[in-house]
């Protein structure tokens, strides 16, 4: 966007959030970049507001960037803060995990339509240097009190990331049995009282169908004892995480992007997923460790060929802000982020 601060001078609430780590994430995804030199792709998976996707164009000037998002909303105001970068950005509205349709041209770019096709031909015949992946709801979104992301604010129990299609939050506490919504608030938000909640919201929608995330909140508090309230944060945050991600089928869309991301990378490429709650991060690191085993039977005491693994994991364990970065951006401080290269081709 033109007349923009220097990234490095970038501050909290411009363009409706701050990118998390945005130096190590460009420090991690740079060796890929600079190995494919003139034909480096990237894949930014959670475009956003397009702060990460921003700073690596300006970083890298031979770089093209393939941005994904399902929000139109974050996808328009991407598209024109990244304008600037013409032909060397192109945007498609969908979710991540169709990343794959994506690159073999099966779905139309929606915005930077006439460079997508040599963009795609060169992920296609290089391979794709680097991909981001910077899961769960954004900043952006949280600050949209329309969307029902936020507990803090009566709204419409919406949360689709998507607004134009599936089912909102409303629907899920409204249709699903008790057996359901005690699963989904124990599975996706870790709730002690999943079980109690779930007899609360059967009991309550009975008097009235649920619409607003204000009335939900205040069962919320009715329903979890007094003295849990006093500690693990806000009561309603574990069953707002839960509901967001059944509603957006969100831990569905990351195993299936996983191999996708991964066999598009060219040698040298790397793959960088940033997590904000340990069900996300599991999956990562489980996929992961799979990916860096060598397929050689054990007790031979050589590398069989073609058993050699063909990923390398570049972080150890799962990388985490520093006390200065949660300083400048506090919610910065979940985050755990790893990172794989791929070392052979098939």
């Amino acid at each position: 966007m033109n007349g923009s601060a220097p990234a490095d001078d970038r501050k909290s609430g411009e363009f409706g959030h701050v990118p998390v780590l945005l130096h190590r994430v460009t420090d991690l995804l740079r060796p890929g970049i600079e190995a494919l030199g003139d034909d480096a792709v990237v894949v930014d998976g959670t475009l956003g507001a397009g702060g990460h996707t921003e700073y690596l164009l300006e970083q890298f000037p031979k770089l093209c960037v393939v941005g994904l998002d399902r929000d139109d909303n974050a996808l328009r105001g991407a598209e024109e803060r990244l304008a600037r970068f013409g032909d060397r950005f192109v945007s498609f509205r969908v979710r991540f995990d169709s990343l794959a349709e994506v690159l073999s041209g099966e779905i139309p770019a929606a915005a930077g339509g006439s460079g997508a096709e040599d963009i795609l031909a060169r992920a296609a015949e290089k391979g794709i240097a680097g991909a981001l992946f910077d899961l769960g709801v954004s900043s952006m979104q949280l600050d949209q009190v329309n969307r029902g992301f936020a507990y803090r604010v009566d709204a419409p129990l919406d949360m689709r990331m998507d607004a134009s299609q599936g089912i909102t939050a409303a629907d899920v506490l409204n249709t699903y049995s008790h057996g359901d919504i005690a699963r989904i608030l124990s599975t996706y938000g870790d709730e002690r009282f999943a079980g109690k909640i779930a007899s609360a919201v059967l009991r309550e929608r009975e008097k009235e169908p649920f619409t607003t995330s204000g009335r939900l909140v205040e069962l919320l508090y009715e329903t979890i004892p007094a003295a849990s309230r006093r500690k693990g944060g806000h009561p309603a945050k574990r069953t707002f995480q839960a509901l967001r991600i059944e509603v957006n089928r969100e831990l569905e869309a990351l195993e299936n992007v996983l191999p996708q991301v991964c066999n598009a990378l060219a040698v040298d490429g790397r793959a960088v997923f940033m997590s904000y709650q340990s069900l996300e991060d599991r999956i990562v690191k489980k996929d992961f460790a799979e990916r860096v085993k060598s397929t050689t039977p054990p007790g031979l005491p050589m590398e069989l060929p073609g058993h050699e693994p063909h990923f390398a994991l570049i972080t150890r364990g799962a990388e985490k802000a520093s006390a200065s970065e949660i300083e400048d951006n506090p919610r910065a401080a979940p985050v755990r982020v790893r990172c794989i290269e791929r070392i052979r081709a098939d």
